[in-house]
């Protein structure tokens, strides 16, 4: 499998890889989420986005058509991380409420509700990307924040606290 790696705006590069649509191919997105966190000094976003990732690809596993899917991982700004999959399904996927205690498949999205910032889906003419992300949440991954709150480097320190980062 062959892993892109592409210039964004940013200034952070992009990375992404197509994988077979199996179980197997979590393990394979996991090392992908790690490189490119590793490669932004972002190692302590690594388990909580080897979490997301992993349940976005098994809803893709579970519910795309075709065999391939692809693993997306970018820095839309300098304050967020996004994970995605992409899939040739136009099938939304929705959080489900009311998971039996018992049953241990349909908890994915809220996993990745708990674990993310904000979650999506993107849809396109020939299928979809489900996202996840993670607004960063420490002063030493962004430029001049030295001494200052994090909160109020990326403008959160308005908004409820339901809605600022999430310490780690």
């Amino acid at each position: 499998m062959t892993v892109t790696v592409e210039s964004r705006p940013t200034g952070h590069p992009g990375y992404s890889q197509t994988l077979p649509r199996e179980p197997e191919s979590a393990a394979i997105a996991r090392k992908l989420v790690r490189t490119a966190l590793a490669a932004w000094h972002l190692e302590d976003l690594i388990e909580d986005a080897e979490t997301v990732i992993t349940e976005l690809v098994s809803n893709a596993v579970d519910h795309a058509r075709l065999e391939s899917i692809r693993v997306v991982v970018t820095r839309p700004t300098e304050k967020l991380v996004r994970f995605g999959v992409v899939d040739r399904s136009r099938n939304v996927p929705y959080m489900r409420t009311d998971s039996n205690g018992d049953n241990t498949r349909g908890r994915g999205l809220l996993l990745v509700d708990a674990l993310t910032d904000r979650w999506g889906t993107d849809r396109y003419r020939w299928g979809k990307q489900v996202w996840g992300e993670c607004a960063l949440k420490t002063t030493d991954c962004i430029p001049g924040g030295a001494g200052k709150d994090s909160e109020e480097i990326l403008g959160l320190s308005d908004l409820p606290e339901s809605e600022r980062c999430r310490g780690k």
